[in-house]
Parts: structure tokens; sequence; C-alpha cells
């Protein structure tokens, strides 16, 4: 695992980055996400160039020489330079200390040394570096055992967890993060520090916070930094939503499922289905007003009576919160939460081709992702009932396909509407109108006129005549 494997367009990369380095007589380093990635294999197309001298000179210096200037970009009050060089984007910085305040997470920057810049990493795995100059081979710097954290499967501090964390605490969630896209477990001083410092991701924006948050939904297993987040006490401060479902009460030897560990697992299996990051958000909320409709029932036990409802009512300001976008994706959240249970309603082969149109109608094109949470819904251990489950949902699959080749009705809208209405009865906006168009709406759903201009019309007036309405000549 020692050494960095590097792509050709890398080693092209890297030579033109040394070449500059020469030409102001410096000295600069490859540090960070990069050598640990390359190290593992994994891809990754930021890399963090740290300076001896002035990191914006060395950028200037590689713009030029590579005529990429257009791609430039100076943040001289952090001494940050960056430059997209094709699929890469490169970070050049001077080498540099810092020290934190108790009340905020930006630091106090100073000039520093290597060793400084290494040591003000956020982990071991982190700190690993080596020069530009050596690229063709290259000689790992290593002051903190990463490469050994590394082999480990290991997430360590180079320095005083506690102190880390206390420092900045965004680095708490980039620790869950790490763990949970790489697969590699917290060391204990570190979990410790991370759980003692908790209140600090206080003092951390939201925005900041929900894009590590999301980075974690995004990992190919996101139950292991969902859980940590939860057994290290930061669930709390992010979602108390989804902490409030990690609880199980038992009433007259009569108890229900563990909502949190279920809804993980749900996340985990839509992930082994899709890549998209809000049927995950929408797995992660799909029983998330179970809480709030917790009830106990002494014929039936425990029950959650309308939880889908009161869920998707809970997304809008779940998103509000966490600074989530309030648009389509939120709507499209909030839908799959609020049908996610209608699918094995339908199961039946008594099952009426109006059911299917209707959930057709209200779920339109995302039809298929919610096939897809429902499917990842099943959580047994127990493979029987899972095989019944699946069978059950490919059935109304199937279902689903007959009628949507019959009627046409995915994304549907009505064939007839609201100006037709006026401009053929003429008269002005009124409550007739919205009966006429929900009459037609319901004739085709039931599944009593068909999905077609034609047959639409004749019933719209029909529904005219009945509200004493006649067509102008």
């Amino acid at each position: 695992m020692s050494k960095v494997h590097l792509e050709s367009q890398e080693k092209v990369l890297l030579e033109k980055i040394s070449k500059a380095v020469g030409e102001l007589s410096t000295e600069a380093y490859v540090i960070g996400g990069f050598v640990r990635d390359r190290i593992l294999g994994r891809p990754s197309k930021d890399i963090d160039i740290v300076c001896k001298d002035d990191g914006i000179d060395l950028a200037r210096r590689f713009a030029q020489d590579n005529d990429l200037e257009s791609s430039l970009k100076l943040y001289s009050k952090y001494g940050v330079a960056m430059v997209r060089f094709g699929d890469y984007e490169i970070e050049f910085v001077g080498a540099r200390k810092e020290s934190y305040s108790q009340d905020s997470r930006n630091p106090r920057v100073e000039k520093g040394s290597l060793h400084d810049d290494q040591l003000r990493r956020d982990f071991t795995i982190n700190a690993l570096a080596f020069s530009v100059k050596d690229y063709e081979e290259p000689d790992i710097i290593d002051p903190f055992d990463g490469m050994m954290d590394l082999e480990q499967g290991i997430i360590r501090t180079p320095t005083n967890p506690d102190r880390t964390f206390s420092d900045d605490p965004l680095r708490i969630m980039r620790a869950v993060r790490f763990a949970s896209q790489l697969n590699f477990e917290l060391e204990s001083g570190t979990s410790k520090a991370i759980s003692a410092n908790a209140h600090r991701l206080k003092i951390v924006s939201q925005e900041r916070l929900t894009v590590e948050f999301n980075k974690i939904l995004l990992s190919s297993k996101p139950s292991v930094g969902l859980a940590l987040m939860e057994h290290l006490g930061l669930m709390p401060y992010i979602l108390p939503e989804l902490s409030k479902m990690n609880n199980v009460e038992v009433v007259q030897n009569k108890g229900h499922k563990n909502n949190f560990y279920h809804t993980i697992e749900v996340v985990d299996n839509v992930a082994q289905s899709s890549d998209s990051l809000w049927l995950r958000w929408a797995a992660l909320l799909h029983d998330i007003g179970k809480p709030r409709t917790k009830r106990f029932e002494k014929d039936h036990g425990w029950t959650f009576h309308g939880h889908e409802v009161v869920g998707a009512r809970m997304v809008k300001k779940i998103f509000k919160r966490m600074r989530l976008p309030l648009d389509h994706k939120m709507k499209y959240v909030a839908k799959l939460v609020r049908l996610h249970l209608r699918p094995i309603a339908l199961v039946s082969d008594e099952t009426s081709d109006s059911a299917i149109r209707r959930l057709l109608f209200d779920a339109g094109d995302d039809i298929d992702d919610l096939m897809v949470l429902c499917e990842a819904d099943i959580t047994s251990k127990n493979e029987y009932r899972v095989k019944t489950y699946l069978n059950n949902y490919k059935k109304v699959r199937q279902r689903i396909v007959e009628v949507e080749e019959k009627d046409h009705l995915r994304n549907w809208q009505p064939p007839i509407d609201g100006q037709l209405i006026m401009d053929t009865f003429g008269i002005k906006p009124s409550r007739q109108i919205g009966e006429i168009k929900t009459a037609i709406r319901e004739a085709i759903l039931e599944g009593d006129i068909e999905n077609t201009y034609e047959a639409a019309y004749a019933f719209m007036i029909q529904e005219g005549e009945k509200l004493g309405l006649r067509p102008v000549k």
C-alpha cells in the first residue's frame, strides 16, 4: 500500500508544477487527500500543493507557463490560489501554522514549515506528503504514522484530539465522513474527544455541516457514518428527529422495532440501487413521522397511523433548517415519504385499475424511485417474509406497466384545461371550472372514460349541462 499510484495525466501535471517550482528556486509538496487516495488507489481530482514560500507566486508561474491564466483564481486574503488543469483542480498555498480562539473555527494563520503544515491537518492519513520534484518515485513524508493508520484502517488525529476537535469542530463531521467513505474505524482517543466536543458543532455554520452530512449519505454504506453519529452523540445536533427514533418502548410485553436502525438499513439498501442523494434523503426520512404518531392500542399493540402524512409535512422544516434546497428536490422527497406505504396496499389480485391509476397519477415520473424505496424498506431477517414482500412488489410493478401502457398516465396532464372550459361555455373564472376539471380527472382515473381529448371533451359538455352551462356558438 505504500506506493502512490499516479495516472499518466497526473504525472504530466506534476512535471509542469515541478518545472515552475524550479524556476522560482523554491520547494513544494503534494499533501493531503490526493496523496491518501492515490495510495489507496481511489480516484481524486483535487490536488493540494504546499509551497515553502509564497503559494500564490507558484500558482501564477504555473498558470503563466501553461496558458492557464484564465482559470487562475486568487484568494489573497487567505494566501490561496486555485488553478484548473483539465479535470483537476489544484490549490496552491504557502506552508503555514494555525491557532484558534474558543468561539470561532476561523484560525489565525502565520508562515510555517512543512512540518507545521502537516501538524495542522485534521487526521494522520491527511497529513501525508511528497515533494513535487519526486513525483516519478514519490518518497512519502509521514511524521505522524499516517501510513500505518492507512494500512490498519484507522482515523486518528496528528496531535491532541481534544484540541483538534475543539479548535475546529467541523473536523468532527469530517472524521465520521472519512470513516463512512473509507469504512475505517475511529481510534479510541479520537472517538472520546469527538463525543466530548460534540456541543462545539453549534459554532459551525449549518451549510458546512450539511455538506459533510450529504457526503456521509453518499458513501457506499451510509449506515456506518449515521450509526457513528448517533453513537457519538452527534445526531441530536444535526438531525434530532432521526435520533428520536433510536428507542424501543415495551408495554404489556409488546415492543416495536428500533426505527432508527431500521431506517439506516433502508438507506443502505437504497445505496445499493441508486447514487441519488435525494432518493437517499427520502429513505432517511421515510419513517421520520413515527415518533409523533406512535400509539399503543390494547388489541393491536404499537401503531404509527398516518406517519407517512406527518413525515411528509416535516420534510420542509427539516430541509429549511439544514439549508437544503426548498425546490423540486424537497417536493420529491416529501412526495416519496408521503407515498411510501401506497404500493404495498395494492398487492391484492382484486386491486382495481383505478387504484393503480391513482398511484401513477400521484407519483408521476417518480414511480420507479418510489418502488426502489418500497423494496428497500424490507429489512426483515426472515428470508421467507422478504421473498414474499419482493414478490408482492413484483406484482405491483407488473400492474403498473400494464395500466401505464393502456392509459398513459405517468406525469399525466388532463386533456381539458381551464381555458378550454371557459372558451367553450363563454364563462369567466369560477368555481364551476374547478368542478368540471375535477369531474373529468375522476372519470379518467376511475376508468369511466378514456384518457383522450375526444372522450374528455364529450364528458365536459355533459358535466357543463348538469351545471346549467351550454356551449357558445
